[in-house]
């Protein structure tokens, strides 16, 4: 074994007696072999091992059946075949022993080490870290299961450890060496693979994970599930598991609608099966429009989320209400005043509520984004409609209003179209529409104990979002420059300041969910401390 050796040390779990045992390393990319002898005590061993060595073929060897019985059993825990399970624990404690200073070594003298049993302290005030939730991702043969490779990366984002398994269909639409780089481990595709079933490694991946997702799901792969069927790894697997499905239909709006398909659908339910989707629009094939679009990645990991919900929840028990979007004001049964507005970021904002455990209801103007999941969806069209909406809602602990609404709206709408006329300007009386923010804000009863508003400026921001905190009796504004330049309207990321009482937060330039993650964040910490001080004055 050439170049810098580490050493390493690592505990293994229970009482094991002393035992000679050899690893054959056959690294990567050279023919030759090396044999490492290490003492195994009943609480750790130790070797000398290359980062290279770690990628490389284990053989072991001299392993008593107590010992072999026990790594058999972690590595099952662990969904991992003997011999990743014994390169894991060599990785892991390389890292761990990562502080010691490299020792280049020749070939001779590490041909055959033997290697003292230590225990490696952990470093003072260092803190373990969170275990990861494990989720199993099946991928279905579908056009949509290009989306699965952005869902995949969402899922990496938020801590979630993954393993993919695709059908031999969906390997038509993205490959297994994609779906293994974005997940950190190699895709599964084969039930009948001598690497991973060597010790029934179905069985191992319907039982490691917390949950199990399916997306997108096809048609096919939902009359297998339903019939109980397991002709290829995937829905062996969905037979095999006793953990929690979910689905994320995507099919023709013909195939979603059909009758078997219906009857499959309300059998899965029925057993227990959850649903994300399907969305309604238009489709992959031409002309084809109606409800089959698999759920946007984003939504499916609210409802992961949502599945997979701890105790730590810090808006459990509260009820926030969020508006979004803009509102159309009719000027005749054709035409209407709008906004720019797109309704991201207050979809963002809703779903980052309905994920840190609160009961939101958002009220929705005309957008063409998904729903979040979790969340009661109230649709409007105008200014009145959303403030009618609102009150009803109430009561409520926190308002956040990131609508776009109209300021003023036609007085008498056009019954009919109203037709151009030469020479002829049609002249509009315009009436100012409800303060949804300044009515809410001022109520006597009823009052959210936070009260936001959004200010969308284009010059002045802060003074301007200053005056409007100060006018419309809200606790917060969030302000943001809505200039052609800055792409925000429509676009994918922010740059907001929060304005309170207590001064400006200027946050830097974020996507829409990271903006919204933070807003709910500080909204938590909030009403958290304003409980806490409402209990000490009683």
């Amino acid at each position: 074994m050439r170049g810098t050796v580490y050493r390493v040390c690592r505990q293994l779990p229970g009482r094991i007696a002393r035992t000679p045992l050899t690893l054959t390393l056959s690294p990567a990319g050279r023919g030759n072999q090396t044999e490492i002898a290490a003492g195994v005590s009943a609480h750790s061993y130790g070797c000398h091992l290359t980062n290279r060595d770690l990628m490389a073929s284990i053989t072991i060897r001299q392993l008593d059946d107590d010992l072999k019985k026990r790594l058999k059993l972690q590595a099952a825990r662990h969904g991992r075949s003997m011999e990743d399970e014994v390169r894991t624990i060599l990785r892991d404690a390389a890292a761990a022993g990562g502080g010691h200073a490299p020792e280049p070594q020749s070939p001779a003298s590490v041909r055959t080490t033997q290697v003292r049993t230590t225990q490696v302290a952990p470093k003072p005030g260092t803190q373990p870290a969170p275990a990861q939730r494990h989720i199993l991702l099946i991928i279905g043969g579908g056009i949509a299961a290009y989306k699965s490779l952005d869902l995949i990366r969402r899922l990496k984002e938020r801590g979630f450890a993954l393993r993919c398994i695709l059908t031999a269909a969906a390997q038509q639409f993205v490959t297994p060496l994609s779906v293994g780089a974005l997940a950190g481990e190699p895709a599964f595709t084969d039930l009948f693979d001598p690497k991973s079933e060597f010790d029934a490694g179905h069985i191992r991946l319907a039982r490691q994970p917390e949950l199990i997702v399916v997306a997108p799901a096809t048609a096919d792969l939902m009359a297998k599930m339903a019939g109980g069927h397991a002709d290829d790894l995937a829905s062996a697997v969905l037979l095999a598991t006793n953990r929690p499905v979910l689905l994320a239909p995507a099919m023709n709006p013909m195939m979603w609608a059909n009758r078997a398909t219906v009857r499959n659908v309300q059998l899965l339910i029925r057993d227990g099966v959850a649903l994300v989707g399907p969305n309604e629009g238009e489709m992959a094939e031409r002309g084809e429009w109606g409800s089959g679009r698999m759920a946007e990645p984003l939504e499916i990991v609210a409802a992961v989320e949502k599945h997979l919900r701890t105790d730590d929840k810090p808006l459990a028990g509260k009820r926030v209400i969020v508006t979004s979007g803009p509102t159309h004001e009719p000027i005749d049964p054709v035409r209407y005043i709008a906004n720019r507005s797109s309704g991201k970021q207050g979809h963002a904002i809703a779903a980052a509520a309905a994920a840190a455990g609160a009961d939101v209801v958002l009220v929705s103007g005309p957008v063409n984004v998904a729903d979040p999941s979790g969340v009661t969806i109230i649709r409007i069209e105008s200014a009145r409609e959303m403030f009618d909406a609102v009150e009803k809602a109430l009561p409520a602990d926190c308002a956040i209003f990131a609508a776009a609404v109209a300021d003023w709206r036609v007085a008498e709408p056009g019954r009919e179209k109203i037709k151009k006329a030469k020479g002829a300007t049609p002249a509009f009386a315009l009436v100012e529409n409800p303060d949804i923010l300044a009515t809410i804000a001022h109520r006597k009863r009823q009052r959210p104990k936070l009260v936001i508003g959004f200010a969308a400026e284009t010059q002045n921001v802060i003074d301007n979002a200053k005056a409007k905190l100060a006018r419309k009796g809200c606790d917060w504004i969030v302000a943001n420059d809505v200039s052609p330049a800055s792409g925000v309207m429509g676009g994918d990321r922010n740059t907001v300041h929060l304005v309170t009482h207590a001064g400006v937060e200027s946050w830097p330039q974020q996507s829409k969910e990271e903006v919204a993650l933070a807003l709910v964040a500080r909204i938590a910490s909030t009403l958290v401390e304003s409980a806490e001080v409402s209990e000490k004055a009683k």
